[in-house]
């Protein structure tokens, strides 16, 4: 029986002002997994205003406590994994691949949260007039309004509001409401359990027809200083502009193109292995996939038919099954984008050596050749399980393909020779770049980020330190200055 579910906004679970419940399907099987708040912007306003009561004295608790709590939610992370990946299979039909994935990275990324606390320092700053004493403080802006997707929903939703709250600010989180549950409401339960004292975290869930206006009230309130979006280029345009008509910072991490370039002298069948992961995980639905593959004319070829026999050889079907490898894609909208962006590049020349069919919302994994560079299967984010391969005559001219895109957020090498590979990485145009690996990486400590379309500032380690804290001069006169 499908449970019932209630947000949660000042420590209190609690229905929407409204009364009204959306259901929340299992897109493998259609299945009905839970019945989710529609909250509006009323509920988004009450939120907001119990995360600012509760900002002065989170703000202003010891980082003792902070870290305390944050080590405590990560042991009940670990202590509630197999609910967790049971809720992250059907609601999002998430692979077990994907599921451990954030199952490893979750309680990481709450321990780094806990060391964080303590990186909230500032500095002495030389002063020229005799007396003077300046210092530069940081400290915690205010709330923070965090938007997260859908596809890996643990980690990219827990990610917008975890370091915030290290530093002192208190969160309101709005999952996507493809992942209410596992975006936002499992996320509550955890630091509910924890400990953390009520309206440092709220969660705030509501329907697609609502989404306008929820976050509309999560941008345009006064008390939201901080806006924390991760998901598609275009909608993350719409959140920037309206973030800056508000004079409000934006942390914004965006779609990809993500180029792995493969060189004529790598080891194939390792780069066969990184690309079906880069490509193929989670269905490509995740912003780093590997979505173009750029590969040297002497190796395209063999590199290929490992490629195709590695594809071939993956399970498709029910995600709770730990053979399967492709689950299903979250809606059939997605199903519809991939298979036009298949069909085009058919069209236009391209040929499909395995897949390029679906069953449902099943999407088989597909390997595409003979790509070129005006077709959108290799302009457009696909998000979806599918390999194009890009062949070029050499490293060069596989630098200026990968870097012919509006996106920039990852990027792979594979090669033997490091520094070709380190030169390369350095005029690469994307935030992150992986010599030897596939282009899906990401580690809590570390400065997560695109640039272009890929979207502006960086998540992680000390790099979030300067996003969502504020740095303020302080002066103090030792002697009385003589005014003219």
């Amino acid at each position: 029986m499908a449970k019932q579910y209630r947000m949660y906004i000042g420590g209190k679970w609690v229905d929407a002002a409204g009364g009204k419940t959306f259901d929340d399907l299992n897109p493998y099987n259609g299945e009905l997994f839970a019945k989710v708040p529609a909250g509006k912007r009323e509920d988004a306003k009450r939120a907001i205003e119990a995360a600012a009561a509760a900002f002065p004295e989170w703000a202003a608790t010891p980082p003792m406590v902070k870290r305390k709590l944050f080590l405590k939610a990560a042991d009940v992370w670990e202590k509630r994994q197999e609910e967790l990946v049971q809720s992250l299979n059907i609601e999002t039909g998430s692979t077990i691949g994907i599921a451990m994935f954030q199952m490893f990275f979750l309680p990481g990324l709450l321990r780094e949260a806990a060391a964080q606390v303590y990186n909230v320092t500032g500095e002495v700053i030389p002063a020229d007039y005799p007396g003077a004493f300046f210092m530069a403080l940081r400290q915690p802006c205010g709330v923070v309004s965090g938007f997260g997707p859908f596809n890996v929903p643990y980690i990219l939703c827990t990610r917008a509001i975890a370091l915030p709250i290290a530093y002192g600010n208190t969160a309101v989180l709005k999952p996507s409401e493809e992942a209410p549950v596992t975006g936002g409401l499992l996320i509550a339960e955890v630091f509910e359990e924890a400990g953390f004292p009520p309206g440092v975290l709220n969660v705030i869930t509501h329907s697609k027809e609502d989404a306008p206006e929820v976050g509309d009230e999560m941008i345009v309130h006064p008390a939201v200083r901080r806006i924390s979006f991760t998901g598609s280029t275009e909608v993350g345009r719409i959140i920037g502009e309206k973030s800056g008509r508000y004079l409000k910072r934006a942390v914004l991490e965006l779609g990809g193109k993500d180029p792995l370039i493969i060189l004529r002298d790598a080891d194939l069948d390792y780069a066969a292995d990184a690309a079906a992961w880069g490509a193929f995980l989670h269905q490509g639905q995740i912003c780093m996939s590997t979505e173009r593959i750029i590969v040297e004319k002497p190796v395209a070829r063999a590199f290929t038919e490992r490629l195709v026999k590695r594809a071939m050889a993956l399970k498709v079907g029910d995600p709770r099954d730990p053979h399967t490898t492709i689950g299903p894609l979250i809606n059939q909208a997605a199903v519809n984008k991939v298979h036009s962006h298949v069909e085009e590049a058919v069209g236009g020349g391209a040929k499909v050596l395995t897949g390029g069919t679906y069953e449902r919302l099943v999407y088989l994994p597909t390997v595409l050749t003979d790509v070129k560079r005006e077709m959108k299967i290799f302009t457009d984010q696909t998000f979806g399980p599918v390999a194009p391969i890009v062949v070029v005559e050499d490293a060069e001219e596989a630098l200026r393909v990968a870097n012919d895109s509006k996106y920039g957020l990852s990027s792979g090498i594979i090669t033997n020779d490091f520094n070709k590979a380190l030169d390369i990485a350095q005029r690469l145009d994307t935030g992150m770049v992986h010599i030897n690996d596939q282009t899906i990486n990401d580690e809590p400590q570390a400065p997560f980020g695109g640039v272009k379309g890929s979207g502006w500032g960086r998540m992680g380690g000390k790099a979030a330190l300067e996003e969502f804290t504020e740095l303020r001069w302080i002066s103090y006169q030792r002697n009385k200055r003589a005014f003219p």
